[in-house]
């Protein structure tokens, strides 16, 4: 069953008369049947089924999702455009032959700030008054070799956020919410977390404005889904050890390397799918795995610096959508990739006099987007709006 988009059915773009045919996929809908209802031939429609699973996983059409096909006056197909998450086009034009690409949308980016006093969980708290939930996830990762949760929150401290959103010229959010700084005062002590707007998926870790340490993220804004121990596993159902840490995010969301290393495998990797693996001196390795892609010219052997882009996040090998299993392996055996400390030794993400900077930069907009009044709550602030880099 499809429905048809009603208010488009033909368009004049530079003086050709287009036939523009569009639909919301519902239950039960393939890309065959909408082709097909679009009136195209059995053998383009292969042709163009083809084309779009070199850019995105079929399986992965969802009701929801839109099809768009542009025809001329003649009936030639001229497009064919898959709208899926977040925006996201798999656009497949026909010249010559059929080329097909994937089409990020046009965003703007808009810094948030809020602030909340904890009360419980840092997750609940956060809930409660509508900010993004997912930063306590965020927060638990990147801090959790310097806090326990469960045992150093008392309740009443303080959480100040920011936080920036990637917005369509309409208004809509697309992706998630991405920290760029947060600070809680517990006990004596201050500790803030500070991250670059770069995407290089680094954090710094302060207490009392003094280095702690420095955190590495390998896919910037992405989900925390799983963390490493035992788990059930997602499609075998059974309880197994869970060696990695998983990141959600979308189709073709950059990966990048954690740690400065060497490329010491580039291929597919039987349940893995598609693998990059980094050496980082003689005994640490890190594993990104189910990509949808490689970095254009990344080969065995060659140097990669820390936050550089190695790959695209994809479904390939055993996953249930578009994610990134990351894993740090010491000596062929797997470790938390959060609490143990020789891979944080190994990331020299910026000087000392720039982190420092970072941080009184950051802790300026804060003061001015949600001043020093002590009053709790979360205040939503579009204090600032910059074009998406």
């Amino acid at each position: 069953m499809i429905a048809v988009l009603p208010d488009i059915s033909l368009a004049e773009r530079n003086d050709e008369v287009l036939s523009v045919w569009e639909a919301i996929i519902a239950p039960g809908d393939t890309l065959d049947r909408l082709l097909s209802q679009a009136g195209i031939e059995a053998g383009t429609r292969a042709e163009i089924a083809g084309a779009v699973g070199g850019e995105f996983d079929l399986r992965k059409i969802r009701p929801g999702h839109g099809i768009r096909v542009v025809q001329d006056a003649a009936g030639n197909l001229k497009t064919v455009e898959l709208l899926v998450s977040d925006g996201v086009r798999i656009r497949v034009s026909k010249s010559d032959g059929l080329t097909s690409e994937t089409v990020n949308p046009e965003t703007r980016v808009a810094e948030r700030s809020g602030e909340v006093t904890v009360d419980g969980s840092i997750f609940a708290s956060l809930d409660q008054v509508g900010a993004p939930t997912g930063f306590a996830v965020d927060l638990s990762r990147i801090l959790g070799g310097v806090i326990d949760f469960r045992r150093d929150l008392k309740g009443e401290e303080t959480l100040r956020l920011l936080w920036t959103e990637q917005l369509t010229p309409s208004g809509t959010r697309v992706g998630e919410p991405q920290l760029t700084y947060a600070s809680l005062a517990l006990a004596d002590n201050l500790f803030e977390v500070v991250r670059p707007a770069d995407n290089s998926g680094a954090a710094a870790i302060f207490r009392d404005g003094e280095v702690v340490r420095t955190f590495s993220t390998p896919v910037e804004g992405a989900r925390l889904t799983s963390v490493f121990g035992m788990r059930r596993h997602p499609i075998y159902g059974d309880f197994r050890m869970h060696t990695g840490m998983d990141f959600a995010a979308s189709y073709g969301t950059p990966v990048r390397a954690t740690a400065a290393g060497r490329v010491a495998f580039i291929g597919r990797r039987g349940g893995y799918g598609r693998v990059v693996e980094i050496a980082h001196g003689a005994n640490t390795v890190t594993r990104y795995t189910h990509l949808s892609g490689f970095a254009q010219g990344l080969a065995i052997g060659d140097s990669v610096d820390a936050g550089q882009m190695i790959g695209r996040v994809g479904a390939s090998g055993l996953a249930t959508g578009p994610n990134l299993h990351y894993e740090v392996r010491v000596s062929g055996r797997p470790v938390d990739p959060v609490r143990d400390e020789r891979l944080a030794d190994l990331d020299t993400v910026e000087s000392m006099t720039d982190l420092k900077r970072r941080l009184i930069d950051s802790r300026r907009r804060i003061a001015e987007a949600i001043g020093t009044d002590g009053q709790s709550g979360v205040r939503s602030t579009p204090s600032t709006e910059r074009e998406a880099i």
